[in-house]
């Protein structure tokens, strides 16, 4: 438990990644965003024209933003402006992960959107992906989001040693909180939680522990067949349609 942020957080480092490949998004431009306690992190900005909202991107905790690609691609033809970022410690972003300041970084991204002028300040979705659900979900208890869309996200890290660990205590020990199934009884924002029913990293029934917790509205897309990190690939179009859907529904009401 020494050394637990190294179990919890995989980052690669620039010039690790996909960057050379950034030229298949239209209109993507760098963005430095300094937090509260003043680290730099680095981050895209992928603008569409007549957005119907703009995604805040809390992505999952292998890699850098320059492997979500393909997903800030689609959403973005889809008619969302997105802003993702790397946490710090990973690709361009200054400093080391910890528990604290991920959250930290998902606060000072969200505030970043807030002041872009291409951006309609009450029309931010926050998206999570895996450990990004929790830092979104952080900021949601924080931030006057729209909507809230958690992707193979789970309640809490204890509940995921639990499971990855089922014969050690693992969750006696372990430090990390990661507790959104606390937090989310507190948010009220609208919410749309996406799982795959073969994910073999976070189980679907933490996902459902989550969900649970949660208030109205929300709903549950479940996506037959997806694991932990092809649910976009496996729900095609359809994902993309409830994503579009449950967007302009929280704007309408």
């Amino acid at each position: 438990m020494i050394f637990e942020e190294k179990f919890i957080f995989f980052p690669s480092k620039y010039p690790e990644g996909i960057y050379d490949n950034a030229h298949v998004i239209a209109n993507l431009s760098d963005c430095w965003i300094n937090t509260q306690d003043g680290v730099k992190l680095h981050g895209w900005f992928a603008q569409t024209d007549s957005a119907i909202a703009t995604i805040v991107m809390c992505h999952g905790n292998a890699g850098n933003i320059s492997h979500r690609l393909e997903i800030i691609r689609r959403l973005q033809e889809t008619g969302f402006n997105i802003l993702i970022f790397d946490y710090r410690g990973y690709g361009k972003s200054e400093g080391s992960p910890t528990e604290d300041g991920v959250y930290k970084d998902g606060l000072a991204a969200f505030d970043y959107a807030m002041h872009l002028p291409d951006v309609n300040s009450k029309r931010i979705i926050l998206w999570g992906t895996s450990l990004g659900g929790a830092v979104a979900v952080d900021i949601a208890l924080q931030r006057p989001a729209l909507g809230l869309i958690l992707e193979s996200a789970f309640s809490s890290a204890k509940d995921v040693a639990r499971s990855a660990y089922p014969y050690l205590p693992v969750h006696f020990v372990i430090r990390s909180q990661l507790n959104s199934i606390e937090k989310i009884r507190k948010i009220h924002t609208p919410l749309l939680q996406i799982h795959g029913n073969n994910d073999n990293i976070i189980p679907i029934e933490l996902g459902k522990k989550l969900f649970e917790a949660a208030n109205e509205p929300k709903e549950l897309y479940i996506i037959d067949g997806s694991g932990h990190n092809d649910t976009f690939l496996v729900g095609g179009t359809q994902y993309l349609e409830r994503v579009r859907v449950f967007v302009l529904r929280t704007i309408g009401s």
